[in-house]
C-alpha cells in the first residue's frame, strides 16, 4: 500500500464517525460561521454590553461604592491659512510641513506636561514673552491659575496642537481642486481674489466642514490634556464635560447619575453630527 493511500486511512481512524459525519454535513458557509462566531461573540461581550450596561445604569440611582470649545474657530482659521500657503508649493514647503505637523504627532499627555512647564510663572517661556511684550513681571502672570486666563490657556494648547491636523484635512481639499480651473479663470482675467471666492473657498467647502465635524467630536472628548494642565480649575472654569464625567463616577462615585450623563452627552454628539453630516451631504452635491 502506498503512503498517499495510508493518509486517509488514518485520519479516518483518528477522527471519531460522529465528528466526521458532522463536519461531512455542514457546508461552507456554515463552517465560516463556525470559526467566526467566538471572535464575534467576544467583540459584542467587550462592546455591547457595556453600552447596555450604562443605558440600564442610567435609570438607577446605584453607586459603585455600594457594598451589593472656541478652540475649533481658531484651529479652522489657522489650519486653511497654513494650507493655503503650503499649498503654493514655495522652495521648502516640505520642510515646514513636517515641522507644522510635529505637534498633532504628540501624546496629549506630553502636550500637557509640556505646556504647563511653559505656563510656570517663576521659570515659564510663555510668561517671559508675554512680559517682553507687555511690561508685566512674569511672577505676576500666572496663566493657570487665574479664572480669566486659564481658559484662554486650555485654547492655545489646543489650537496649538490641532491646528495641523485641521490644516491637513483642508490641504487635502485643496489639492483636489484641478487646475484647469484656475486656468481658465485666468483667462477671464479674474482676480486673485475672485479666485479664491469663487473657486478656492467653494470648493474646499466640503473639506473645511469635515475637519469642523472631526474637531467638534474630539473636542467633546477631551480630558487629559485639560487634566493634566489644570485639573479643570481653578474652581470648575475648566472643567469639561468629561472631566465632570469622571467626577462623578470615580470621585463622587454616582455611578446611576454619570451613567445618564454619558448617555445624554453621546446622544448629544450623534444626533449633531448626523445633521451635520446631511448638510455636509448637501454641500458636496451641489
Amino acid at each position: 500500500m502506498s503512503s498517499m493511500q495510508k493518509i486517509p486511512e488514518l485520519t479516518a481512524r483518528s477522527t471519531p464517525p460522529a465528528v466526521a459525519n458532522a463536519v461531512r454535513g455542514l457546508s461552507d458557509k456554515a463552517i465560516a460561521w463556525l470559526f467566526i462566531l467566538p471572535t464575534m461573540i467576544l467583540l459584542l461581550a467587550i462592546n455591547i454590553f457595556p453600552l447596555f450596561w450604562t443605558i440600564y445604569l442610567s435609570f438607577t440611582n446605584y453607586a459603585s461604592n455600594r457594598p451589593n470649545r472656541l478652540t475649533i474657530v481658531f484651529q479652522l482659521i489657522l489650519g486653511f491659512g497654513l494650507a493655503y500657503l503650503i499649498d503654493r508649493k514655495f522652495r521648502g514647503h516640505a520642510f515646514w510641513t513636517t515641522i507644522i505637523l510635529i505637534p498633532m504627532m504628540l501624546s496629549p499627555a506630553v502636550v500637557g506636561n509640556f505646556w504647563k512647564f511653559l505656563y510656570q510663572p517663576q521659570i515659564g517661556l510663555f510668561n517671559y514673552m508675554v512680559s517682553f511684550f507687555t511690561g508685566i513681571p512674569p511672577s505676576s502672570f500666572e496663566m493657570l491659575g487665574s479664572v480669566t486666563l486659564a481658559p484662554w490657556a486650555i485654547v492655545i494648547v489646543d489650537t496649538w496642537m490641532w491646528t495641523p491636523y485641521v490644516m491637513l484635512i483642508c490641504l487635502a481639499g485643496l489639492r483636489s481642486i484641478p487646475d484647469y480651473i484656475y486656468e481658465a479663470a485666468e483667462v477671464d482675467r479674474a482676480s486673485k481674489l475672485r479666485q479664491f471666492w469663487s473657486i478656492t473657498l467653494p470648493m474646499a467647502l466640503p473639506f473645511i466642514m469635515l475637519a469642523v465635524l472631526f474637531r467638534g467630536i474630539e473636542n467633546f472628548k477631551m480630558f487629559d490634556m485639560v487634566m493634566l494642565l489644570t485639573g479643570g480649575g481653578p474652581g470648575s472654569t475648566t472643567e469639561l464635560a468629561s472631566i465632570t464625567l469622571k467626577r462623578q463616577a470615580f470621585e463622587a462615585y454616582r455611578t446611576g447619575y454619570s451613567s445618564a450623563f454619558a448617555i445624554v452627552l453621546f446622544v448629544t454628539v450623534f444626533g449633531l453630527a448626523n445633521i451635520y453630516v446631511k448638510a455636509l451631504n448637501r454641500v458636496k452635491q451641489r
